[in-house]
């Protein structure tokens, strides 16, 4: 802005050379009310801001879902500037009394937030102090918004973190129930969406169950590292107060109290950790939901998804279509777009904390509320839908599944693999040349391959004894699949 401007006043700016000029609206040149004027930011500002850096200033619109966490926070810091001697216990006690007040209006919802106080935690302590009053100003000795919003952050993060666990935790219960009910199907196992070899439908969703575990054990491992408080930082360089960092870390579940001032409030690593956690649990759904988009398809015919998670078409009344799995695989991109968005913000912030960094909740709090939801409806999904046995064992029957039986059945009687592979690619050809399965091919038609072939060849190629000659740890054979059903509910428990 052109120096001598008065505030709110039309200024023009050069930007390569080029003369930008803006005019404020009569709305935008000055906004009056004294809470936004040096009552709030102290004595050294003389004019209120305009009404459009009042709005772009705001975050209150989204960082008033950390109330519960702000009012836990600054009912700890009051307890424990009671115990040095700060507030006496009469002014503690009225504080507390006066946040439990403000947070059972919040919920309510009848609280009334004011842009003009620009976040959470000046709404709060400006209705604080209007019920209590001088008590009020008090509870702001010895701490910053800087520490108190890092604070807050850890505290909603890790609530988060836990929320969402145990959604990962039910979705995983609902799939190895599943998995119980289907241990006796059996399905084509894919390679490049093509039949590969027969699998049991058991087996298969398991390896849902198992993607999810590695999402839950990474929120968890991210929760944990979170797990430190940053109040007491202040500003950058801690306080002349003698607080009791330890006393407030305890106080709200904290294992510690942050290692360095500076770093502590500056430090938006784990939201990065987390978010990161949620975008591969997201890439994680939109895998499972295309499985079932196809799974579903009249190509496939698996899976019937019920009526609950489907909806029809406008036009034509016969579609059915997995539309919840199809949206859980399209708001896969919004969740690793907060992942992103987090990045960028960091990358180039000096120490300690910078103002960018209020654009941090809101693809945060978007991450956590796709992942969630997308989780509740997968389960229902999943729970719901009822599987085509029998169109899975057609599916079975095309696609020469049973190749690589002829190639082991080769192998075990000291035929170089290699070499058993070859023939076997060859009776693939002549079956396929013949319109035929493996199955239905002559003994004669198999010698005239390799002179090794004997009847027993034929009993191999039975799907059932495919997937039972599989009985190594991780593998479809029934006893095994049985056995991980059961390992998995003892780490659901």
């Amino acid at each position: 802005m052109q120096k001598g401007v008065p505030f709110g006043a039309p200024f023009c700016i050069f930007l390569n050379g080029r003369e930008l000029r803006y005019n404020p609206p009569m709305s935008e040149k000055k906004s009056t009310p004294e809470a936004a004027t040096s009552s709030t930011w102290g004595g050294r500002f003389e004019e209120a801001l305009s009404e459009v850096a009042m709005r772009f200033n705001a975050s209150v619109s989204v960082d008033k879902r950390l109330a519960p966490q702000d009012i836990r926070g600054s009912i700890a810091h009051s307890q424990m500037l009671a115990k040095i001697g700060v507030l006496s216990e009469a002014e503690a006690e009225a504080i507390r009394a006066g946040l439990v007040e403000i947070g059972e209006e919040i919920e309510r919802g009848e609280f009334v937030w004011s842009d003009e106080l620009e976040d959470v935690h000046m709404n709060i302590e400006s209705a604080l102090r209007t019920r209590i009053g001088e008590a009020g100003a008090k509870l702001h000795t010895g701490r910053s918004r800087n520490d108190q919003v890092a604070t807050d952050l850890r505290l909603w993060t890790r609530d988060a973190c836990d929320e969402t666990a145990e959604r990962i935790r039910a979705l995983q219960r609902v799939i190895v129930d599943r998995a119980a009910e289907t241990v006796d199907l059996l399905m084509p196992g894919y390679t490049h969406l093509q039949r590969a070899q027969p699998v049991r439908v058991g087996h298969h969703l398991l390896a849902w169950a198992e993607m999810l575990d590695r999402d839950y054990g990474r929120l968890l491992d991210a929760r944990r590292r979170l797990n430190e408080s940053p109040l007491g930082s202040a500003a950058l360089a801690g306080t002349t107060f003698p607080l009791d960092r330890e006393m407030t870390a305890r106080a709200l579940g904290f294992e510690r109290p942050t290692r360095n001032s500076l770093e502590a409030v500056g430090d938006r690593d784990f939201l990065v950790e987390v978010t990161a956690a949620l975008a591969n649990c997201a890439v994680h759904l939109s895998r499972i939901s295309e499985e079932l988009v196809v799974w579903s398809s009249q190509e496939f015919r698996f899976v019937q998804m019920s009526d609950a998670f489907t909806t029809g078409s406008s036009i034509m009344p016969q579609k059915k279509n997995p539309d919840m799995a199809e949206l859980t695989r399209g708001k896969t991109g919004a969740v690793i777009g907060a992942l992103v968005n987090l990045l960028v913000t960091l990358k180039g912030l000096p120490l300690a904390y910078n103002r960018d960094l209020q654009e941090d909740k809101k693809p945060t709090f978007e991450a956590f509320d796709t992942v969630r939801d997308c989780l509740l409806v997968l389960t229902g999904a999943i729970e719901s839908m009822r599987f085509h046995g029998d169109d899975m064992r057609a599916a079975l029957r095309e696609g020469f599944l049973d190749a690589t039986e002829i190639a082991d059945w080769l192998a075990e009687r000291g035929v170089p693999f290699r070499d058993a592979h070859h023939v076997s690619g060859r009776l693939v050809a002549k079956a396929a040349s013949q319109k035929k399965t493996l199955g239905e091919l002559s003994l004669e038609d198999y010698r005239a391959e390799h002179g090794s072939f004997d009847e027993s060849i034929f009993a191999a190629l039975d799907m059932e004894t495919a997937v039972e000659r599989r009985d190594v740890v991780g593998g479809p054979a029934k006893r095994r699949v049985l056995a991980a059903i059961e390992e998995f509910r003892l780490r659901l428990q």
